[in-house]
């Protein structure tokens, strides 16, 4: 997976852009006057931007067909897509031909109104922070604080997740600091904590022991400044913390912490931060919900028992009815008190939540308590005082409906929060990959090991040598650079049989060394490691927000005004039919006059109604879906990527490690002239020896067991060595010009093909193998087959996708007499061959044309186009950067059978999606008229407020609980892996 590394980002048009295909000139253009030859290598040299605009006046397909018409007629535009819906349109375009104000002005000119949205100039300088945000308790909060944040000059996205309570931006560094976003939080009340700014990739935070003076603050400061690679200091003198920001390629935390430890020995002792527990906010949220909990629930019991219970002891009822001054008995007084610490120091978050919302337009879960518990207490203090006060007054109090129903919340904000936490095992399962300690060596000027220390994992630096034992875990990225052992490699790449490992060879961070000892140098450590790429892929794909959420958004924010609304209603309708004689007097529960009947239904809708469930219906399933798939080796970068894959109805794959293994190999040599086997391979090998392609490394590697040899071999030496492009290349070696490659290479050198080496291709073709000619002096010599084995799950993998009504297509660059013999073996039908990178991705587009959701599988630079052009993209994960960069799905173990695992996660993912809305609408549709007293004239059932907001706190839970359901996922029982990486269909 150390594919990863270069960043395995969200999806968007950088990636196609990087290789972009020739653009086209519609007729009439005038194009520059250069020859077609050097316009094409500059073209391809140069990349192509991308550009976003909003387009305002569109109202049907009609209107959008107009504007990319107009848009693509202008010379140097790549392509175009314009999204009617979204009323946007993103171009692709070569800036030597054209700008994006000729962009603008072209759509404006069909009749259109355009602004300039995003610029890739602009979104290539820009940086992501990601913050941890305090004080949310539902969609509505998120949504106000991400339209603020939208709202900052020189911010281009943001995206705030409840359910993970984070926040990532997009901004400008030259508009905007990560410091300014925090404060803009600060200012909508809530509390932010800065994760990471993007400003600095490599960052540490060190807690400081000692005698911690300013004077010795300073001192440290000064110290690390001068460390080479330093970039950035930050002291936190409350938490005793200092925060440094440096180039990994020239130090690292240890070399801090022996700077630091070497002020004044003995002095300082500094360690690494523990970050043990991944999200530490998260547990602190969870203590403190536990602790207010607990402590309403002791002031809440008395308050019950001496209202509910003890009433009905006589010996008890007597001494709480005792008055105290006038109607005032001690009874009521015990309940003021009690109640008192739980409505406004306990219940204190309530009106602190209320006061913030409020302040900034917009109002969530906190106003609906604050309303309705200080309606039930300030009701009961009116007639506490009202009764002290008066001879023949007899109070109802509801002391214990404000104090319960806080209890009641605070126990469900518990039980959610830590359902919550539930939701990112994942994440806390691949971070155990790592091992908490590492064996590092000290060598002497000789290359000696003169030393062993068991350092933290996490103080390892780059090229350190660390030393890994039988059973040990590998505790960084890198090379081995002494013995020899296999390491498992299952929990990253999913490869069941350990791999051999020997020096040279390159190691991943948190594999198991299977047997022997092995020395790796690292390569890669903190968050360059792949390990900490994954997790982090993981993390912005559960802060992604799903399309379907957007539904939820549109109805939190009218949601508590509408509740609000309802209850003001409710009370009122309750308070003038008991005026007006509007139901029976007996209907009355005992000691309870009409406006307190009608103030405890008002209150009921207004703490039953929880805007929490709605909002925590999506981001909760798509964590532990996303979370999931990591698990399965299913990388899912977002809501839309899942939601996008269970529509998914044709899928088209690319061949070349695809379908197949990917790892060529020569399985037959046939010579036409009397030359020894190793003399031809020699002259062979001499030539490929110098290409990178994989037929070529196939080749030499034959070559190398031919001669009987193992590692590097002195090959004659190839002179004027040439490379033609998808065709082969030429040489000379041994004063003899040798050509190795495919028919048209043979043909354009005018190379004579006998009819015996065209029937030998044909029928090598027909194997579904690549046949490679080779010409000595002028001459045929012989014909190299190449077998690139088909993946044993590639046949099944199509028949069940043609079971779930999934077509199964297969593009590309191969011949056609590969191709379709390929394709008869996995039983595809469709089959397009010879296709350049840009006719994938046209192949795309004319599928998703006549109405198909297109999934493009690949894994080579040249399906990065079609990757990006399809509804969803999937990876291989032993493919190249640029691929996993441009998909959707990464599919870390490479195993073909992940992309039913894929399609079907997400199809199981938005089923619990939906179990959730129906659940969270469900409940309020049925529960606001229940509290509302709509049963009540015919049964006398009503919902006292405390049980509203038991309720309330339920319903949230619940929709988390239904989201972690997903954590049992199970893949089809139409795929069982057997060994050897074999698929059996049931």
């Amino acid at each position: 997976m150390a594919c990863l590394r270069n960043g395995a980002g969200s999806r968007g048009l950088s990636a196609r852009s990087r290789y972009p295909s020739m653009p086209r000139y519609p007729k009439g253009a005038a194009a520059p006057p250069m020859p077609s030859a050097v316009v094409e290598l500059e073209e391809r040299a140069e990349a192509a931007r991308a550009v976003l605009f909003s387009v305002a006046g569109m109202t049907c397909s009609a209107c959008a067909a107009s504007v990319e018409k107009a848009v693509k007629r202008l010379p140097g535009i790549h392509d175009a897509a314009v999204d009617v819906l979204n009323n946007r349109a993103q171009v692709l375009f070569y800036a030597r031909y054209v700008d994006e104000i000729t962009i603008r002005e072209a759509i404006e000119d069909a009749g259109f109104e355009a602004a300039l949205i995003e610029s890739e100039l602009n979104r290539e300088r820009a940086l992501t922070c990601r913050m941890h945000i305090k004080g949310m308790t539902c969609s509505s909060c998120s949504s106000t604080i991400e339209s603020a944040l939208q709202g900052v000059p020189g911010v281009q996205k943001a995206l705030v997740a409840v359910a993970t309570e984070g926040a990532e931006v997009q901004y400008d560094p030259k508009l905007v600091t990560a410091k300014q976003l925090v404060e803009k939080v600060g200012d909508l009340g809530f509390e932010a904590i800065l994760i990471a700014t993007g400003e600095d990739r490599n960052k540490v935070r060190l807690i400081l022991e000692g005698i911690l003076t300013d004077p010795y603050m300073r001192m440290v400061e000064s110290s690390l400044q001068a460390v080479p690679g330093v970039e950035e200091i930050s002291i936190d003198p409350i938490l005793h913390g200092v925060s440094v920001s440096y180039r990994s390629d020239v130090t690292g935390p240890r070399s801090f912490i022996e700077t630091i430890e070497s002020i004044e020995p003995g002095h300082f002792k500094a360690t690494i931060f523990p970050e043990g527990e991944r999200f530490p906010q998260r547990q602190q949220e969870i203590k403190q919900y536990r602790q207010s909990f607990l402590w309403s629930l002791v002031f809440t019991i008395p308050v019950f028992l001496t209202s509910m219970v003890l009433m009905y002891v006589p010996g008890i009822k007597h001494g709480l009815d005792t008055k105290l001054v006038n109607m005032l008995c001690i009874g009521q007084l015990l309940r003021w008190i009690l109640s008192t610490p739980v409505q406004f120091i306990i219940g204190r978050r309530f009106y602190t939540g209320s006061y913030k919302a409020l302040r900034h337009g917009s109002a969530n879960m906190d106003v609906l308590i604050a309303l309705g518990t200080n309606a039930a207490y300030f009701y009961s203090v009116y007639s506490v005082i009202r009764s002290a006060t008066s001879h023949d007054f007899e109070a109802m109090d509801f002391f214990e409906t404000s104090s319960m129903l806080i209890s009641f919340i605070l126990l469900g904000k518990y039980l959610e929060v830590l359902a919550k936490g539930k939701t990112s095992e994942a994440i806390g399962k691949l971070m155990n990959l790592a091992p908490e300690a590492a064996t590092l060596l000290t060598y002497d000027s000789e290359g000696n090991v003169i030393n062993e220390k068991e350092i933290d994992s996490r103080l390892i630096q780059k090229n350190d040598v660390i030393k890994v034992v039988p059973g040990g875990k590998v505790a960084a990225d890198g090379l081995v650079v002494w013995g020899q052992s296999h390491v498992n490699e299952s929990m990253i790449t999913g490869e069941a049989r350990p791999v051999a490992k020997r020096k040279g060879d390159s190691v991943i961070g948190g594999t198991v060394n299977e047997n022997g000892v092995l020395h790796i140098q690292a390569t890669h450590v903190g968050t360059e490691s792949a390990l900490s790429q994954i997790v982090s892929l993981v993390e912005s794909a559960q802060m992604a927000k799903a399309p379907v959420q957007k539904f939820a958004d549109r109805v939190s924010r009218y949601f508590v005004p509408l509740v609000i609304t309802l209850s003001l209603c409710t009370w009122l309708t309750w308070l003038l039919a008991g005026k007006f004689d509007g139901y029976l007097r007996f209907w009355l529960p005992p000691s309870m006059d009409r406006f307190e009947l009608a103030l405890q239904f008002g209150i009921s809708v207004m703490v039953i109604a929880c805007p929490c469930a709605l909002g925590l219906a999506t981001p909760t399933a798509v964590m532990v879906g996303t979370g999931v798939g990591a698990s399965q080796g299913v990388l899912i970068k977002g809501g839309q990527a899942l939601e996008s894959a269970r529509k998914v109805n044709c899928i088209i794959f690319d061949k070349t490690g695809t379908l197949t293994v990917g790892k060529p190999v020569v399985v037959r040599t046939k010579l036409f002239k009397n030359l020894a086997l190793r003399d031809f391979y020699d002259l062979v090998a001499a030539a490929e020896v110098n290409s990178e392609h994989p037929l070529a490394k196939a080749i030499v590697e034959y070559a190398r067991k031919v001669r009987g040899e193992e590692g590097t071999h002195a090959w004659p030496e190839a002179r004027d060595f040439v490379s033609i492009t998808g065709h082969g290349l030429k040489a000379v070696v041994d004063n003899k010009d040798v050509l190795v490659g495919n028919r048209r290479l043979m043909l354009d050198s005018k190379i004579p093909i006998s009819t015996e080496a065209e029937e030998i291709l044909k029928k090598t073709e027909q194997m579904a193998r690549t046949g490679i000619l080779v010409s000595v002096s002028g001459e045929l010599v012989g014909i190299i087959a190449i077998s690139d084995p088909l993946k044993p799950s590639a046949r099944d993998v199509v028949s069940i996708l043609s079971s779930m009504k999934v077509r199964s297509i297969m593009v590309t660059g191969d011949n056609w007499g590969t191709a379709n013999a390929i394709a008869r073996e996995v039983g595809i039908e469709t089959v397009v061959a010879e296709a350049k990178p840009e006719q994938k991705a046209e192949k795309v587009k004319e599928l998703q044309m006549s109405g198909c959701i297109v999934a493009m599988v690949g894994d080579g630079i040249n399906d990065s186009p079609a990757l990006v052009a399809a509804d969803v993209g999937m990876a291989i994960g032993a493919g190249t950067d640029i691929a996993i960069e441009a998909a959707d799905i990464v599919l870390m173990k490479s195993h073909l059978e992940d992309v039913i695992t894929a399609i079907d996660l997400s199809k199981k993912t938005f089923a619990r999606i939906r179990q959730n809305y129906i659940w969270a609408l469900g409940y309020n549709i049925i529960g606001i008229p229940i509290a509302a007293g709509v049963l009540f004239p015919s049964t006398r059932i009503r919902l006292p407020p405390w049980i509203a907001g038991a309720a309330m706190a339920a319903s949230s839970v619940n929709v988390v609980c239904c989201s972690l359901m997903l954590r049992h996922y199970r893949r089809p029982k139409k795929l069982e892996t057997l060994e050897m990486g074999e698929i059996k269909v049931q």
